[in-house]
């Protein structure tokens, strides 16, 4: 089981990325009665014989990770869900991609926190291999307002000359705080 609702997130986004997509799409709207998670990526897809197996925890492709027998993000993700009174979906179509989605009642004594959101983005922009990533993060109140932001992996890279030593991370750890601030503040 994961800590947080961020760790489910980040395992999803890893099972993208890993999945050689070259685009990764990732939304977190955080609502006052529901949070909603989607990955989405443009990489191979799966057949309907794999997709069954996919939400299977002791099922693995072998591929991604040559002799482990075991995948838990999707299973975690429908578990992590189903104890909370939410809802998880896999739709996925081979050569077209996958989309993932779960929701999560916001009040429910069951749903994990949402967990560290500007560890999660820094996280997710840093994987290996995330070739394109789109990021949007949505916040909503039960008075009608809402705020968000978007990032693109290739822009902050781009400005940031790349993502891959410790003051590039800590910049970027500062902008995502700057982000999430300014959209959590009532």
């Amino acid at each position: 089981m994961h800590a947080s609702l961020a760790d489910v997130l980040t395992d999803l986004v890893q099972n993208s990325v890993e999945a050689d997509s070259d685009r990764v799409t990732v939304v977190l709207d955080e609502g006052d009665d529901v949070i909603r998670i989607s990955v989405e990526d443009n990489g191979p897809g799966m057949d309907e014989a794999t997709l069954a197996k996919a939400e299977d925890p002791f099922w693995s492709d072998g591929v991604k990770h040559s002799g482990r027998r075991v995948g838990l993000g999707l299973p975690f993700l429908k578990q992590t869900a189903q104890q909370c009174g939410g809802r998880a979906e896999l739709v996925s179509r081979p050569g077209l991609g996958t989309r993932v989605e779960g929701s999560f009642p916001a009040d429910h004594w069951d749903r994990p926190p949402l967990g560290d959101v500007v560890l999660l983005w820094v996280q997710c922009l840093t994987l290996d291999g995330a070739k394109t990533m789109s990021i949007r993060r949505i916040r909503r109140w039960n008075d009608g307002r809402e705020r968000s932001y978007e990032i693109e992996r290739d822009e902050v890279s781009e400005a940031l000359g790349g993502l891959d030593d410790a003051g590039a991370l800590g910049l970027l750890r500062d902008y995502v705080r700057s982000l999430e601030d300014e959209i959590t503040s009532t």
